[in-house]
């Protein structure tokens, strides 16, 4: 697994009001919501993002205001079909 590390300014972990490996989760899911809304992961590879089952990234997707099945029939296909 690749790591990447970010450097954020004190005062904005300061008024998030949480610990920084809170601030790191809350962080990861947001880029995985964004980049999802953005279809530019699948809600399968979001959720591996989030570090979250992919039913509970689909039931969060309502928190951010994304709809989860924001999709084209060719997209629902791809994502339904058994592997």
């Amino acid at each position: 697994m690749s790591q990447i590390l970010l450097s954020i300014p004190d005062e904005s972990l300061a008024a998030l009001h949480v610990s920084p490996s809170q601030a790191g989760d809350e962080l990861r899911m947001l880029a995985a919501v964004k980049l999802f809304e953005m279809k530019r992961l699948s809600s399968g590879a979001a959720a591996r993002l989030a570090g979250i089952p992919r039913t509970l990234f689909l039931q969060r997707l309502a928190d951010y205001g994304v709809p989860s099945f924001d999709m084209s029939e060719d997209e629902f296909q791809r994502e339904t079909r058994l592997v």
